[in-house]
């Protein structure tokens, strides 16, 4: 710790990972208590904290920086903490709204979602997958149009404003260098940031931190529904492109990982987190911790678990670890997008494969509750949840599996050669 100053504020910066705190704190060495907050926006605010008489941690923002200056923030502090001395609370929260701005709603949704304080639609706290999703629109969508707007004075067509920017490309932005992806507009996903900041402002309600939900009532768009799978031909041509991307050194992993979601119809997540632990290979079954209908045991034919068996151990507990670091590995769409060049695909993602798998499944009559085990959907009644432990469902793994690799290795396929588009 130091003294705060004009100059220690000047230097502060927001925390450099975009997954760190949402706020960094820095406390002055003189005035305990006394600090100055960096927001994720670069604003800087100086607070103040302390214990009420009921033991309750408080922190009050005294102002922002710029409109203050540290000694005028200096003297507030010592006056709000000689008022806690003398038993008051300054900081205890006013029933009525704190004049929260779309950018400092979801800074709050944000911090509480990191420390599992927020419940979602589950009865579980938010998922970190989830969460990183919400962070990522907020970013690139919510802030840029909305960030500066207080919630109080918000109206519904400001929101859809919003939206029909979005999705007119108001906030698309290119792939910046090799990692990461390119900010998209579009209808899905104008409507997917509107039920992001929808869910946000409900929380904020429900928890007590603002009135209303101004986004309440909203009419998302409606995007059209993505109806694309591959072809027996195009199957065939993606396997000779796997093969020849392999001649060609392409990242390993990454055609594992495409081989795997194509026999399995794993989602995209699903196939890259996927720990050695879940394996469960005397019953050709994987148990996920966790998915995005909650915890399942997901039977897979015999050609993924010999894949899965193939993947070398490197001391990961993940099959597809990170070429560094402790996590796994993803840089399977950059790998796709290579694979389907050379193939001659176009608008091919994991999720493409994913519907690939039910549409062999589909070719070869197996029947609706059978596809949807195998793809984990959400168990609608009793029969489907018994579908799992039966052994036919192994059955049709295998053979819906071994369907997949013929046409990769260029046989002839059962079904129909119908394109999905």
């Amino acid at each position: 710790m130091t003294k705060i100053t004009k100059q220690l504020v000047s230097a502060l910066k927001p925390h450099p990972d975009p997954r760190g705190p949402a706020t960094v704190l820095t406390w002055d060495s003189e005035l305990r208590g006394f600090g100055v907050a960096v927001g994720r926006t670069g604003v800087k605010s100086f607070v103040v904290q302390y214990r009420n008489a009921e033991g309750r941690s408080r922190r009050k923002v005294i102002g922002r920086f710029g409109l203050m200056t540290a000694e005028e923030a200096r003297r507030t502090a010592r006056t709000i903490l000689g008022d806690v001395a003398r038993g008051e609370d300054p900081g205890k929260p006013e029933p009525a709204a704190r004049g929260h701005t779309v950018s400092s709603i979801c800074d709050w949704y944000l911090e509480r979602a990191e420390k599992r304080q927020i419940i979602g639609r589950s009865r579980r706290p938010i998922k970190a997958s989830t969460l990183a999703m919400d962070r990522s629109r907020i970013d690139a969508h919510l802030r840029p149009l909305l960030g500066d707007r207080p919630i109080d004075t918000l109206k519904l067509g400001d929101i859809e404003a919003a939206q029909a920017q979005i999705a007119a490309g108001a906030t698309a932005k290119p792939r910046k260098g090799s990692r990461g992806g390119a900010t998209k507009g579009g209808e899905g996903v104008a409507a997917r940031a509107m039920s992001t900041l929808h869910s946000i402002l409900e929380h904020a309600v429900r928890l007590g931190e603002i009135e209303k939900n101004p986004a309440r009532g909203i009419r998302r768009l409606a995007s059209t529904p993505r109806m694309r799978w591959l072809s027996q031909s195009e199957l065939r041509r993606l396997g000779a492109a796997l093969r020849e991307a392999e001649a060609d050194l392409e990242h390993p992993t990454g055609l594992a990982v495409i081989r795997l979601l194509l026999l399995t119809g794993f989602r995209r997540l699903e196939a890259l987190s996927l720990e050695r632990a879940w394996l469960l290979e005397e019953e050709n079954a994987v148990h996920f911790a966790t998915t995005k209908t909650g915890a399942q045991r997901r039977i897979i034919g015999k050609a993924a678990l010999e894949l899965l068996k193939a993947q070398p151990d490197t001391g990961s507990k993940f099959f597809f670890p990170a070429d560094w670091g402790d996590g796994h590995f993803i840089g399977v769409v950059r790998v796709l997008e290579r694979v389907c060049m050379k193939a001659g695909l176009e608008n091919v993602t994991p999720h493409v494969l994913r519907h690939t798998f039910a549409s062999v499944a589909g070719g070869l009559g197996y029947s609706e509750l059978t596809i949807a085990a195998l793809l984990g959907h959400a168990s609608r009644g009793i029969t489907q949840r018994y579908i799992h432990i039966d052994e036919p469902l192994r059955a049709a793994a295998t053979a819906i599996a071994d369907q997949i690799v013929s046409l990769l290795e260029g046989g002839d396929g059962a079904q129909s050669d119908t394109a999905g588009r």
